[in-house]
């Protein structure tokens, strides 16, 4: 006997449907999924899921530029040697969270270390 005739609540496009899900794994529940509604509404400052990261550190790179070089070249590089960047002096330099820039600045110094001044952000990019 088939599966709609025993219940006669199962219309004929539902058959498909139901055998599917018969052969499915044995003890396996297949529920549909609920899902919350997504709003373009920004939470505030002390809702959200953020509030787990906000005490975590990161480690934020300032890079004043980069060179490409052939192995033979960089191993023949010793004290004194000089690395021409591609970058020229008084550009600005990027600040890159896990390899992606994130904000453009410009090289100060302070007291006796060397910081950067925050001159832009980068506007986030959809994924």
């Amino acid at each position: 006997m088939a599966e709609h005739d025993a219940d006669p609540t199962v219309q004929p496009e539902q058959e498909d449907a139901q055998a599917s899900a018969n052969d499915s794994d044995a003890g396996e529940e297949v529920r549909e999924a609920q899902m919350s509604e997504v709003t373009d509404a920004p939470s505030g400052a002390g809702g959200g899921q953020i509030d787990i990261l906000l005490d975590t550190s990161m480690s934020v790179t300032a890079q004043l530029g980069h060179v490409d070089m052939q192995v033979r070249d960089l191993l023949a590089l010793g004290e004194g040697s000089v690395l021409r960047l591609d970058r020229k002096a008084g550009e600005p330099i990027d600040l890159c969270l896990r390899g992606l820039r994130f904000a453009r600045g410009q090289l100060v110094v302070v007291g006796d270390q060397l910081g950067v001044r925050i001159t832009g952000i980068e506007q986030a990019q959809p994924a």
